[in-house]
C-alpha cells in the first residue's frame, strides 16, 4: 500500500490558529483556571497550558510567556468548524478577562 492510498484512510482535519491580546496585567493563568473550571467535564489535559478533547474536535490555549496574549490551536473536521472554535473560545476569554 502506497503512502498517499494509506493516508486516504485517514478522516480530514482542519486546523485554526489564533490569538487573543490581552492588557498587560491580567491574570492570564487566572483566565486559564475559568476555561477549566467551565470545561470540567470534557476531557482535560493542564500540560503547557489547557487543552479541551471534544467528540469530534478539540481546542488547546496557551499563555505566551514574552507577550499578554493567549493563543488558541483548534481542531475540527472542517476549516469552519475549527475557526468556530477558535472565535468562540476568543470570545469567552474576553468575557472572562472583560475586555
Amino acid at each position: 500500500m502506497s503512502v498517499s492510498a494509506l493516508r486516504a484512510t485517514y478522516p480530514d482535519y482542519f486546523m485554526s490558529k489564533k490569538k487573543i491580546q490581552l492588557t498587560p496585567g491580567l491574570d492570564v493563568d487566572g483566565i486559564l483556571k475559568e476555561i477549566e473550571t467551565r470545561y470540567q467535564n470534557e476531557q482535560l489535559t493542564t500540560i503547557d497550558g489547557v487543552k479541551i478533547d471534544f467528540a469530534e474536535s478539540w481546542a488547546h490555549l496557551r499563555k505566551s510567556n514574552t507577550e499578554p496574549i493567549i493563543r488558541i490551536y483548534t481542531e475540527a473536521k472542517s476549516q469552519n468548524e475549527a475557526d468556530t472554535l477558535a472565535d468562540k473560545f476568543i470570545e469567552e476569554i474576553g468575557a472572562i478577562a472583560k475586555l
